[in-house]
């Protein structure tokens, strides 16, 4: 059962082993318009998204047995429309940088605002557009002439669908976030973006100098739209100022 045939409201699923925190959370969310769902572990987790699958799904990391850095690799090769949000303990850098690798659109430390992660949540189905009605089936990128796509290589950024396509016009998986930093490349070619810019303009959150995300999404781009990520050719490093998206052809 998907989202749109299972409610009207988006449906948010909290992974988390503390059941106050559960329930704390699916009240508040309750009273805000959302269906919440709750799981205790990762295997909880699996089974409510096998029955609904929901618009978002929020994540403690440190859970007992399967951790949800697990989790959410799972959850992003198999439901890439998901959105996560990744619950850290404060002051866990590295595991809040490799929730980021593997797809997260967010996360927040512990202890938090409910009404901070209620407004992270709100900006991320807002990106992924969640909110309205998605069609379950997609047609071929033929099929869509009045679109707007922009061209990444091989690729294609279809800045309407929210989608980037292959060569052969098959989806490649991209989060929320992934498209949100394409799309501004999109709008802005051959021009240098530093880091504050594209954290203001691609971002939802605040940052500090010592951020690694926006560098671990252009790496995970690249793995992308890049003939060799190693040597990148349409998303290219600028030495001390940041990045610059150069459309092939125009190098």
């Amino acid at each position: 059962m998907t989202q749109a045939e299972g409610s009207a409201q988006p449906v948010v699923l909290v992974v988390d082993d503390e059941p106050e925190l559960r329930s704390l959370l699916a009240e508040y969310f309750g009273r805000h318009g959302f269906t919440v769902r709750t799981a205790a572990d990762a295997a909880a987790a699996r089974a409510a998204v096998a029955e609904q699958a929901p618009a978002l799904a929020i994540l403690d990391i440190n859970m007992p047995g399967e951790n949800g850095l697990s989790l959410a690799r799972w959850l992003r090769e198999s439901h890439p429309r998901i959105g996560l949000v990744m619950l850290t303990t404060a002051g866990e850098s590295v595991d809040r940088i490799v929730g980021l690798e593997l797809g997260a659109d967010d996360y927040l430390p512990k202890p938090f605002e409910v009404r901070e992660l209620l407004a992270r949540v709100r900006a991320v189905l807002r990106r992924a557009e969640v909110l309205a009605a998605v069609p379950t089936a997609r047609a071929p990128i033929a099929a869509l002439p009045d679109s707007r796509r922009v061209a990444f290589g091989a690729c294609q950024l279809d800045l309407d669908e929210r989608r980037l396509l292959g060569s052969d016009g098959a989806d490649i998986e991209i989060s929320a976030a992934e498209f949100d930093l394409l799309a501004l490349f999109a709008r802005h070619p051959n021009r240098p973006l530093n880091r504050d810019q594209i954290m203001e303009q691609a971002h939802n959150r605040g940052w500090d100098v010592f951020d690694r995300s926006i560098d671990l999404r252009i790496m995970r781009l690249r793995r992308k739209i890049e003939r060799n990520p190693d040597k990148p050719e349409l998303i290219k490093t600028v030495r001390n100022v940041g990045y610059v998206f150069v459309p092939a052809g125009t190098a």
